[in-house]
């Protein structure tokens, strides 16, 4: 029988969906960053099922996400699926080897990943602030390699794919922020896909969870893409990398 607790559920489902996916579209991830430790606090999922759960919503919202950029950002789409084809074999089998890690050690995990990430961004500032020097760019030719490691860390992390993908694009391959934050979108598709098959088939989903999630981020995360082309630059770094040093640090304090 249907109940109002259930309802209830279902709305803040719902209306969580919403806010991660306008932050999911505005920084380029998805929502499931976000999504992880929300989930393990509001619903008490362990880090299994969360980052399974989030895979539900990450899927719609990455691809949506990345239609949009490509509206305003020159994409090579030839090259971004050559890239999602590399992704994908490895995103399956990390999620197998991800399954099979202990919870609290794939928790302690994730969490060290975004703070070096985290410091990362900081060092890159700093050091470009300091130095005049021109910077390396890279081939295009490597890019398939990108798509091999962000798969594998989209298996692990569910969202560590495009994490990496966004500040090599920049410093390596010389992309604007907003043009990687695209890149990476659709790179997060064809890994989500194999991890979200892996986790289903290991029970680590919870559908009535992740459907709501992944509808309020449908509708939202268009928005967010709108706000990132309007902020500087700047801005968007700096929110990217506080929100990583928060949700690993979160991370690390939950139990």
């Amino acid at each position: 029988m249907f109940s109002l607790m259930m309802f209830s559920d279902i709305l803040l489902c719902l209306l969580l969906g919403v806010g991660l996916g306008f932050c999911g579209g505005m920084l380029g991830i998805g929502g499931g960053l976000i999504a992880i430790p929300i989930l393990g606090v509001l619903f008490g999922m362990d880090q299994h099922m969360a980052q399974g759960t989030a895979l539900v919503m990450i899927t719609p919202n990455v691809l949506i996400g990345f239609l949009r950029y490509r509206q305003r950002n020159r994409i090579d789409t030839r090259l971004a699926l050559t890239m999602c084809a590399f992704a994908t074999g490895s995103a399956y089998l990390a999620a197998h080897i991800a399954s099979s890690i202990d919870v609290h050690n794939l928790q302690r995990a994730f969490a060290t990943f975004l703070l070096v990430l985290a410091a990362y961004y900081m060092w890159q500032w700093y050091n470009k602030k300091r130095s005049q020097t021109s910077e390396i760019v890279l081939s295009t030719k490597y890019l398939p390699l990108l798509g091999v490691a962000s798969g594998f860390m989209s298996g692990i992390f569910t969202v560590g794919g495009g994490l990496v993908v966004v500040p090599v694009l920049v410093t390596f391959f010389a992309f604007a922020q907003t043009q990687a934050q695209g890149m990476a979108l659709i790179l997060v598709v064809p890994g989500a896909l194999a991890a979200l098959l892996s986790y289903s088939q290991a029970g680590n989903v919870d559908w009535s969870i992740g459907l709501p999630l992944a509808l309020g981020g449908i509708v939202s995360v268009s928005w967010g893409v709108a706000v990132a082309h309007k902020l500087p630059v700047a801005y968007l770094r700096a929110a990217f990398c506080l929100m990583l040093i928060g949700v690993g640090i979160t991370m690390l304090v939950l139990k």
